[in-house]
């Protein structure tokens, strides 16, 4: 039976909005995470055979063949092709997943997925915000949608909201968790639990040029007390920016081979792609999909959520991955062990190939061999992805 293997993963440190990652280009930052895995994996670069990089807000710099324009800017010959694919929040994870297929289906040996968001200098929306002000079109919801789902427009924010209020989460509880994120983040970060993923960007620093080593968002002085005096998103509610994921600067790869391809470069993997699942469900509540996707991969792989022993589902909202606690069983003491995007920030399209790095290489250090990562994603969507540590 074929199978799928993973020889390399790395990822950026996260950069807050404006901060240390605001000067880098986010194809020159795509292309330093291609070429972190090819270095990593010590495989010549020409045999590379396609590259698939998750975008969310496909504008600006991030449009035109932005996958393509990584590659061009990476130590890869013009020879490697790329596409870039939007998944939403999961399009990284996607791309592993079309990875993961390509080898299966032996139409391929070696890819690199990957992800990469500038929210900076690509801001969320903007690539239907400025038509919007020039006037061009109606916007992403046509009328027969909106018609359909009797709303306007879809928000994630509505949807955690919504979510919070269906399993009674109160903003204490949800300050709580936000606040262990915060935590674990910081525990990690000083015991130099990222080190081993982290790629090392040259950036300016307050005291002349530096790399950037650690991840921007996290409050290691965090308090229940700072996380209360946060307004509310709405009148009424208990989502804040303290409860919610970072807007974040970022860019991530797995390098995904074949069996074949293990054997002709001579590479070592450290992890085998065990099974994987996407399912969609309700777009207005958007944001529960994720428990969908859980079973759906569990049944698939015939596995139950004991069998899993470390798990990374995306902190978009405290809200989504409390719920998806409660509703899976899965013990929170195995989930985002080393913080979340609540301290860590959320790269959009970056952030499945982020958290598999993270993912891996927390299997690694503990031991462990089992791993399974989620993700929610805009439209009701969600992926999941079930990693055996080798």
């Amino acid at each position: 039976m074929a199978e799928a293997y993973i020889v390399a993963a790395a990822r950026t440190a996260g950069g807050r909005r404006k901060g240390q990652l605001a000067g880098w280009h986010p194809a020159d930052m795509g292309a330093e995470a291609l070429n972190a895995v090819v270095d990593r994996a010590g495989i010549d670069p020409a045999a590379v055979e396609d590259v698939i990089m998750g975008c969310v807000t496909q504008g600006g710099e991030q449009t035109w063949a932005f996958g393509r324009n990584c590659v061009l800017g990476s130590k890869l010959p013009e020879s490697v092709p790329a596409v870039t694919i939007d998944r939403q929040c999961g399009s990284s994870q996607q791309a592993v997943q079309f990875a993961a297929q390509a080898i299966l289906s032996g139409t391929q040996d070696i890819i690199i997925a990957a992800g990469t968001e500038s929210m900076t200098r690509v801001p969320l929306g903007s690539n239907y915000n400025l038509h919007a002000q020039a006037g061009i079109g109606e916007g992403p919801v046509s009328p027969r949608i909106k018609k359909k789902y009797g709303i306007e427009e879809f928000s994630q924010f509505v949807g955690a909201q919504m979510i919070a209020e269906k399993h009674g989460f109160t903003r204490e509880q949800l300050d709580a968790f936000a606040l262990e994120s915060h935590r674990r983040a910081g525990a990690a970060t000083l015991a130099g639990a990222f080190d081993a993923e982290l790629i090392k960007l040259p950036i300016m620093t307050e005291d002349g040029p530096g790399f950037a080593t650690r991840d921007e968002g996290i409050r290691y002085d965090g308090s229940m007390e700072s996380l209360a005096g946060l307004k509310t998103l709405s009148e009424g509610g208990v989502i804040t920016a303290g409860n919610a994921s970072q807007i974040c600067d970022g860019s991530a790869a797995v390098l995904v081979v074949s069996e074949r391809a293990l054997k002709i470069h001579n590479l070592k993997p450290i992890a085998r792609i065990h099974q994987f699942a996407v399912t969609a469900g309700n777009p207005i509540t958007m944001l529960e999909e994720p428990t969908g996707a859980t079973l759906r991969v569990l049944e698939r792989a015939g596995m139950k959520i004991d069998d899993i022993d470390l798990f990374e589902c995306n902190e978009a909202f405290a809200s989504v991955v409390l719920a998806w606690l409660k509703t899976t069983g899965a013990d929170p003491a195995k989930t985002n062990v080393n913080g979340g995007g609540i301290a860590l920030g959320h790269p959009l399209g970056a952030s499945g190939a982020k958290l598999m790095a993270t993912l891996i290489h927390s299997l690694h250090a503990s031991g462990k061999r089992w791993g399974l990562q989620t993700m929610c994603e805009g439209g009701g969507m969600a992926n999941a992805t079930i990693l055996e540590r080798l």
